[in-house]
């Protein structure tokens, strides 16, 4: 049997599985307040029914090219589950009320906001990892802000910058190893060069965020009740000891120490376990059933109940079918080239080194937007862009700045993204409560572009010292 001749996909292709993907997602979500589950399933079945019957597609080689991006996020999604059994686990133990116990106690509205940022920071550069940070300090740090009465996006938006500042610039990240191997530079070259943009960013995001303490502490008085009953909710239904802030610190001990995250993470899941026996006397069951289905309790005090009531693997289920969802549409896109229609459609428009920052930039936010996947935000665009950025004479370590400055940050804004989700799920607040906040995230892909344009910080192409052959660009094959 003849295969039937494929067709190259156009811009007018691509667009049409986006506009019905962006109209319904609008649809659900704003007028019904329902999940983005199902239109992104819809979508999908637009894009596949676009690339069988006007591409010549057959539906082997769709399954094909969801599966290989599937692939690409399994490493998050096993994460994102073992996180869950995490927290679970870390509540039912202590670990986490103790840390908004002690954080209660010391820290106050007005230095909260910069101390959470730099905490954060500090935190996820010595992991490599902004999941780590938000689904452990993260997680306490959002309950003392609550205590200490300041709006939860506000609090959210802190912790996720100082995140993303942490995982963008240490390099123990993946996204930091995968944006140069992408662009075809080394890690320290990548680093160097994200350092023009970045270091002003994150400056910019500690004036902000000292700004609003201070507004927040002298608006409004806090209610030192409202803490006091928080305290002693805590008080009364766990026992608390400084001891108990061991298990975090060895996760991040172990991380620091090159340990893979997936068993980095565990281990953190078995501490929890083993100290919720010691100092809560919960048994066996209590800890399986804190990580399969999370915690759960009611302490007479809503706020702590609310906080609390989270986690377990059970509770990452809801996030994991939307990661895999939104990847199966973003694995269609990719595989029948409309999404590479897209970017060579902005690449039009890059005549100069700004326009040229600027295409990039849009086109990590556009496939963040449309296969929920930072990895193939830095994937994509950096194949697509590399050789306009050498034809430009600019170094590659600009493109794996600008990839992370317009991919790695974006992310978590946006729901239906693994990044989006998986914060929406830990922290419990949606991304659009809390994107106008996370000023870092914000900002960034601004500094990019604005320096792009005013010619600061373009690192000319001099020399090839610094540019890896074309053999690095296998990012599968790294562990």
């Amino acid at each position: 049997m003849r295969l039937k001749e494929k067709k190259e996909a156009t811009l007018l292709h691509a667009l049409i599985p986006i506009v019905v993907l962006i109209a319904t997602l609008a649809v659900s979500i704003q007028v019904y307040e329902a999940a983005p589950h199902i239109p992104l399933i819809f979508a999908t079945v637009i894009a596949a029914g676009v690339a069988v019957f006007m591409l010549g597609y057959s539906w082997s080689e769709l399954e094909e090219g969801i599966i290989d991006t599937i692939k690409l996020a399994m490493q998050a999604v096993l994460i994102l589950m073992v996180i869950g059994s995490l927290i679970g686990t870390w509540i039912l133990s202590g670990t986490v009320p103790t840390m908004i116990y002690y954080g209660l106690n010391i820290l106050t509205p007005g230095i909260f906001l910069v101390a959470t940022v730099v905490i954060c920071a500090i935190v996820s550069v010595a992991t490599g990892s902004s999941w780590t940070t938000a689904g452990t300090v993260g997680i306490a740090l959002l309950g003392v802000g609550i205590g200490l009465e300041l709006p939860i996006g506000l609090v959210a938006g802190a912790i996720i910058s100082g995140s993303y500042f942490g995982d963008k610039m240490s390099p123990l990240s993946d996204t930091t190893n995968l944006a140069p191997a992408m662009a075809g530079t080394n890690l320290f070259a990548h680093i160097r060069s994200m350092l023009y943009t970045t270091t002003v960013s994150f400056a910019l995001t500690l004036v902000t965020f000292g700004v609003l303490g201070f507004i927040y502490s002298s608006s409004s008085n806090v209610d030192t009740a409202s803490i006091d009953a928080i305290l002693e909710a805590i008080k009364g239904n766990f026992n608390t000891s400084p001891l108990l802030l061991i298990p975090p610190v060895i996760v991040i001990l172990l991380v620091v120490n090159k340990i893979p995250a997936l068993p980095g993470l565990i281990s953190g899941v078995f501490l929890g376990g083993i100290f919720a026996a010691i100092f809560q006397g919960s048994n066996l069951g209590d800890i399986i059933n804190a990580a399969h289905y999370g915690f759960s309790i009611e302490s007479g005090n809503a706020v702590i109940d609310e906080l609390l009531n989270r986690g377990g693997l059970d509770g990452m289920m809801w996030t994991v079918s939307l990661i895999l969802i939104a990847l199966t549409f973003g694995g269609v896109m990719e595989k029948t080239g409309m999404l590479n229609a897209v970017g060579k459609s902005i690449l039009k428009f890059a005549n100069n080194t700004g326009s040229l920052v600027l295409s990039t930039i849009l086109t990590c936010i556009a496939v963040n937007l449309l296969t929920g996947e930072q990895y193939l935000s830095i994937v994509v665009p950096g194949r697509m862009y590399k050789d306009a950025y050498r034809e430009k004479g600019i170094h590659p370590s600009v493109l794996s700045r600008t990839l992370e400055g317009g991919g790695t940050v974006t992310s978590a804004l946006i729901p239906w993204n693994t990044c989006g989700a998986f914060m929406w799920t830990t922290l419990g607040v949606h991304p659009f409560v809390y994107a106008p906040y996370a000023v870092f995230n914000i900002l960034e892909p601004l500094v990019n572009i604005l320096f792009a344009y005013l010619g600061i910080g373009i690192i000319p192409l001099e020399s090839d010292s610094e540019v890896q052959p074309e053999s690095t660009m296998d990012f599968m094959s790294r562990e």
